[in-house]
């Protein structure tokens, strides 16, 4: 008598389906967050727009570590963001960034030109923003 075969399953299947599922909505919200700063920019001015620009700016680099780091818990995806934002905006006390900026939209776009201390709690409400959204959808998943 035969027994009857049951489906092979691949070793990790499971979680690379998870870790592609996770790479796509980093990569779709990375977008969605790069046009609410488009449209933040186009739209408003002042202190909000500035303001709003820096807690985007960390909630992108949120999207940018969960997208390279699928599996990473919500508050290391946070955390990393928040300290590279807070990394950069240190390094422009070096005059560093300004310098390269004077040369570069990208870099004036990614790197800025000129300390600003709130800027860092900004960054901040962006870290904990994106990790309050990031830890729901996994719950939720």
């Amino acid at each position: 008598m035969e027994k009857p075969t049951e489906p092979v399953s691949i070793p990790g299947a499971d979680s690379d389906t998870r870790g592609f599922k996770a790479r796509a909505f980093a990569a779709v919200a990375a977008v969605g967050i790069v046009a609410a700063g488009l449209a933040v920019r186009a739209g408003a001015d002042g202190a909000f727009a500035k303001y709003a620009g820096s807690a985007l700016y960390t909630v992108l680099l949120c999207a940018l570590v969960a997208f390279c780091a699928p599996r990473a818990r919500p508050l290391v995806v946070a955390a990393t963001a928040l300290g590279l934002s807070w990394a950069v905006e240190f390094a422009q006390l070096t005059g560093v960034p300004a310098e390269l900026s004077a040369h570069s939209a990208a870099a004036r776009l990614v790197l800025g030109s000129t300390f600003n201390a709130p800027d860092l709690f900004w960054y901040a409400v962006g870290a904990a923003t994106a990790w309050t959204v990031h830890a729901g959808a996994r719950r939720r998943a």
